[in-house]
């Protein structure tokens, strides 16, 4: 199949499974389109949003319409990093076995990521980055595809182990959950207080989705696209000549290079989804909010007068 028709079956299958997601899930269309944008781009999310937002049951939902093997993780302060990796055991000829922790799937849901100590979230790292795991000396491939999908609670910052900037710039995208409107809330409320149930068909395999991964991963990027992108991540850092007076104020650190490499991918997943054959800056601009929120660092005097993270970012366009 020619990458033209691939494109054009990719829109069709989106669109479709858009519609299956949204059997269960009402409203929450821009975060379900970010998530989806991740998974097709081969990246990770990071979810921050008040409890009770049913991001458990989007990630259940999307992984059931993927087609994809999904495990939920809460992370608690007494969680080691055995428990999601695994360990192994001896067996009763007194030979060691590796029992697989729950870190062996296609999605997980981290759930409250930072609710446990650091050395159990750097074991999330080499299986985000590397899509494997070491344990005891052996290493084990993870099954492809794989995204981790973490949740972090904005609320009670009381017993919470913030995520490290390393960790943080391995997620591909941070994604503000809100509140439903008023009219969402009303029809949450009617489908989840009856005894209806809707089921979601799986609309993909594991298959379709590496090979539509490496569709995005071919989709060619003008050169102007790719400066502007590497343009746009330069503003960001306050020692950058390049920089506004609104970074150089209120930002301690800037985004680094991942940060550009992630803007053109999911501009390219974004160009693809909406038709096109090739991401345009329009594109670059519509991902680069989740992209660089959790990216650019803020300063004191940036929390003193209540700067927010959209609002830098809208000064770099």
């Amino acid at each position: 199949m020619s990458d033209v028709a691939a494109v054009e079956q990719f829109v069709k299958k989106y669109k479709d499974l858009k519609q299956e997601i949204a059997k269960v899930i009402i409203g929450q269309d821009e975060v379900v389109s970010q998530i989806l944008i991740s998974v097709f781009s081969g990246g990770h999310s990071l979810l921050i949003g008040v409890p009770g937002l049913a991001k458990t049951l989007m990630v259940n939902t999307i992984a059931q319409a993927l087609g994809l093997d999904f495990k939920r993780i809460q992370f608690t302060p007494d969680l080691m990093p055995s428990d999601i990796l695994g360990s192994e055991i001896l067996d009763e000829n007194r030979n060691f076995k590796f029992i697989k922790g729950p870190i062996f799937a296609n999605i997980i849901l981290a759930d409250e990521i930072n609710r446990t100590p650091p050395k159990t979230q750097a074991a999330l790292l080499e299986a985000m980055q590397e899509r494997s795991v070491t344990v005891a000396g052996h290493h084990y491939k993870l099954n492809l595809p794989y995204f981790v999908l973490a949740t972090q609670n904005p609320i009670e910052q009381e017993g919470t182990y913030p995520l490290p900037e390393a960790q943080l710039d391995r997620f591909m995208f941070a994604i503000n959950l809100e509140y439903p409107s008023f009219e969402e809330e009303v029809q949450v409320v009617k489908a989840t207080t009856t005894d209806v149930k809707s089921t979601v068909n799986a609309l993909f395999n594991a298959q379709e989705i590496i090979d539509f991964q490496q569709l995005i991963r071919r989709i060619p990027v003008a050169d102007n696209v790719i400066e502007y992108a590497v343009k746009m991540v330069g503003k960001t850092r306050p020692n950058s000549d390049a920089a506004a007076d609104l970074v150089k104020n209120y930002i301690d650190w800037g985004a680094g290079p991942r940060a550009s490499q992630n803007l053109i991918l999911a501009a390219k997943t974004h160009a693809v989804i909406h038709g096109k054959f090739s991401p345009d800056i329009e594109n670059i601009q519509a991902v680069s909010a989740g992209i660089l929120r959790h990216r650019i660092i803020k300063n004191y005097k940036a929390e003193a007068e209540g700067i927010t993270e959209e609002q830098i970012i809208q000064s770099l366009f």
